[in-house]
């Protein structure tokens, strides 16, 4: 009898080793991660030096009250705000991304005094709070697909896009870069996001970069606002900074933090800048730069999404495929001959573990930036395989 809470649907349920892309079951059989967790490991399951750095940490000191930081929290805050570009800001190190995003989100209403906040429709930003509810008292949530007059952003009239929010309400826009959280891996169109960001800025507002799942170089870049040109006062870190180990990180620009903490602006839980999470923080942030695995993740992802645009090329049953670095989808027509949950299926028994968002009807694939180029090569050929198959049904 199982007793854990299934919150979501459970399929497998006796890995027991992991090694860079690789999982292995009881049996010993091995499958190739296509997801990196829960798009967690950036580096890897198990890498040595993130390996390293935690048994090292944990020989010292692991954990610490709050009245009492590290000298590690400093080093590691040193290091976010060089790869972010803040310069002389500020941050603290949280537990989670909900957290991270629901601590930015919290920080701006209070520095701006502002009742809203605007965010993209399908943005996933946390899993409670207010972020995490969304409650129309508090978020203005703009469906970019489709804005007033019924056009779409990516191709119509922005100004028509935005006539219909309320600047002047608005304290922060909070930004998912890849629409990532809800799975479906679209990409908001640059005029809308960087017109959004400038009307936020004209009204005094902040712009909150919430890279949870698109930050540590997932999308090619470190950050996946780099991709746009915008410049944000707050960003949100999860996932990747700490490549497994549940840390996560909240920076700002010098004059957000110096207003913030002039409103008497209060924050603590129980692994509030832990030594240890700030140790595997500090790691992964040297280990992505000295193998330059950002830029090898950037070119390998990019050979992968080649491949996915020859099986849309060839493929009727594909819509579409796109991504960045690796963060990559193939979208399936809606078809009685292969749905996404059979393809997944196929995969999964073929050794590869994918996403699989059937609301969107979306395969995805966020694997390592350390994953071997067979191994892609070896999973577009399934797809082609399981894709073939399915059309010849027909």
């Amino acid at each position: 009898m199982t007793r854990i809470l299934k919150c979501h649907d459970i399929v497998k349920t006796d890995f027991v080793r992991a090694d860079n892309c690789y999982l292995y079951d009881s049996t010993g059989r091995r499958y190739v991660d296509f997801e990196s967790g829960i798009w967690s490991t950036a580096l890897g399951h198990g890498h040595p030096r993130v390996q390293q750095a935690i048994r090292a940490q944990m020989e010292k000191v692991s954990h610490l009250g709050t009245r009492y930081p590290s000298a590690l929290a400093e080093e590691a805050v040193a290091d976010v705000l060089e790869i972010v570009g803040f310069g002389d800001g500020k941050g603290v190190f949280l537990s989670s991304g909900s957290e991270a995003v629901e601590f930015a989100v919290l920080a701006a209403r209070r520095t701006t005094g502002k009742p809203l906040c605007l965010t993209f429709s399908s943005s996933y930003l946390a899993a409670y709070g207010s972020a995490g509810g969304k409650r129309a008292e508090e978020w203005f949530a703009l469906d970019w697909n489709v804005c007033a007059g019924g056009d779409a952003c990516a191709g119509g009239d922005v100004e028509r896009c935005l006539s219909g929010i309320p600047f002047e309400r608005i304290g922060a826009f909070v930004f998912e870069p890849g629409g990532s959280g809800s799975g479906f891996v679209r990409f908001p169109p640059g005029d809308l996001v960087e017109a959004i960001a400038r009307r936020i800025k004209r009204e005094q507002g902040l712009i909150v970069a919430n890279e949870v799942t698109t930050g540590m170089g997932r999308t090619g870049k470190w950050f996946g606002f780099q991709h746009y040109d915008i410049q944000p006062d707050v960003v949100a870190l999860g996932k990747g900074l700490g490549n497994g180990y549940p840390v996560s990180a909240v920076v700002m620009r010098s004059d957000v933090a110096e207003r913030l903490e002039a409103g008497d602006f209060h924050y603590a839980q129980s692994h509030q800048n832990d030594p240890l999470g700030c140790a595997v923080a500090k790691e992964v942030i040297a280990t992505l730069r000295d193998g330059d695995w950002i830029g090898i993740g950037n070119a390998v992802g990019a050979g992968f999404l080649a491949g996915l645009r020859q099986l849309e090329a060839k493929h009727t049953l594909v819509k579409e495929a796109r991504g960045r670095g690796m963060l990559l989808g193939l979208e399936l027509h809606p078809s009685d001959r292969l749905s996404v949950q059979s393809a997944y299926l196929q995969l999964l028994e073929r050794g590869y573990l994918v996403g699989c968002y059937p609301a969107g009807h979306v395969l995805r694939f966020d694997p390592a930036l350390t994953i071997d180029r067979e191994d892609i090569d070896h999973l577009l050929e399934s797809l082609d395989r399981i894709l073939e198959d399915a059309e010849q049904q027909g």
